[in-house]
C-alpha cells in the first residue's frame, strides 16, 4: 500500500474511534461515564464525522489528491444512504443540494449568506495532513481544498488547515509544537487568533479549564473547536496516549464527538487507538479504488 495512504488509514481510524466514543458520551449518563472513565457498552455508532472523513480518504485513495468534485459526489452518495448521522442543519440543506445536482461552488457560498465557519471542514482533515504530511504546502492547499466543497467561509477554512498541519506534524515524527506548526500557515483571523490563546495556554491547564478560555465547540464553530482540540492533541503527544489525549477532550464537554475526533486523528499518528476500542467502533464502510 502506498505509505501516504496508509497514514492516511491510521489517522482515519483516530478519527472515527474518537467520534464514535465521543458521540457516547454526550448528556448527563456520558458526563458520569468520563468522570469515572467508563466505557459505554459497544458498539459504539460513528456520526457525520465520521462518514466524510471516509469520503475525504476514499478521494485520496482515487485520485492522489483532493478532487473538489469528486469530494462533493461522495459527500452527498454517503449522506444519501444514511442521512441520520447526526448532521446539522446546514449540512442537511447542502448535501441535499449536492445530491440533487447544485456544484459545490455555488452551493457551498451560498449557505449562511457567505459560506460556513462551522467545525465540519475541521474534524475531517487529520487524514489530509496525513496523507501530504512530506509537502506542508501540499497539506495547506489540499485542506484548504477540502474545507471549500462545503466550508466557504475562510474561519472553516482556516480549522481545516491548522488540523492538517498538525496531524502532517506529527506524521513526520517531528518533536515540534502542534500549536505553533499550526500557527505557522494558518490566515489570520479568529481560529488563529483561538490558536494564539492555546500557544499560551500552559499544558498544566485542565481541559475543563482549557475549554472556558478557548471553547470546546459549543458553538460548533471552527474558532470555538479548533484551538482547544489542538491544545488537547499539544498536551498528550508527548509521549503520546491515544486513551489520555481522548479521556482529556471528552472532560471538556461542548460538541465532544468531534473535539475527540479532531484530537484521535492527530494523535493516532503517533499512537494508534487500542485494538479494544477499534473493536467497539462500528466498522467502517470504506471504499478504496
Amino acid at each position: 500500500m502506498d505509505q501516504r495512504l496508509a497514514r492516511a488509514l491510521v489517522s482515519l481510524d483516530g478519527l472515527s474511534v474518537g467520534d464514535a466514543f465521543g458521540e457516547r458520551t454526550f448528556g448527563p449518563r456520558g458526563a458520569e461515564r468520563v468522570a469515572a472513565r467508563e466505557l459505554a457498552p459497544a458498539p459504539w455508532r460513528h456520526t457525520d464525522d465520521t462518514q466524510m472523513g471516509m469520503a475525504v480518504v476514499e478521494v485520496l485513495a482515487a485520485h492522489g489528491r483532493i478532487d473538489t468534485d469528486a469530494l462533493a459526489a461522495r459527500f452527498a452518495a454517503r449522506y444519501r444512504r444514511d442521512p441520520a448521522r447526526g448532521y446539522g442543519g446546514g449540512a442537511h440543506r447542502l448535501l441535499a443540494e449536492l445530491g440533487a445536482g447544485v456544484p459545490w461552488w455555488q452551493a457551498a457560498p451560498a449557505l449562511f449568506d457567505g459560506g460556513s465557519y462551522g467545525n465540519g471542514a475541521a474534524m475531517r482533515a487529520g487524514p489530509i495532513g496525513a496523507y501530504f504530511a512530506d509537502d506542508l504546502a501540499g497539506v495547506v492547499a489540499a485542506a484548504r481544498d477540502s474545507a471549500a466543497v462545503t466550508h466557504a467561509h475562510d474561519e472553516g477554512k482556516a480549522g481545516a488547515i491548522a488540523v492538517a498541519l498538525a496531524a502532517a506534524a506529527v506524521a513526520r515524527g517531528e518533536a515540534v509544537d502542534l500549536v505553533t506548526v499550526a500557527l505557522a500557515h494558518t490566515p489570520p483571523g479568529r481560529t488563529r487568533d483561538g490558536l494564539e490563546l492555546a500557544r499560551d495556554l500552559p499544558l498544566q491547564t485542565t481541559p475543563r479549564e482549557a475549554a472556558a478560555v478557548l471553547g470546546s465547540g459549543a458553538e460548533v464553530a471552527a474558532f470555538d473547536t479548533v484551538p482547544f482540540s489542538l491544545w488537547c492533541a499539544r498536551r498528550h503527544v508527548e509521549p503520546p496516549s491515544y486513551l489520555e489525549a481522548l479521556w482529556a477532550t471528552a472532560t471538556g464537554r461542548g460538541d465532544v464527538d468531534t473535539t475527540c475526533a479532531i484530537v484521535g486523528s492527530i494523535i493516532a499518528l503517533a499512537e494508534p487507538p487500542p485494538a479494544d476500542w477499534l473493536a467497539a467502533r462500528e466498522p467502517l464502510d470504506l471504499v478504496l479504488s
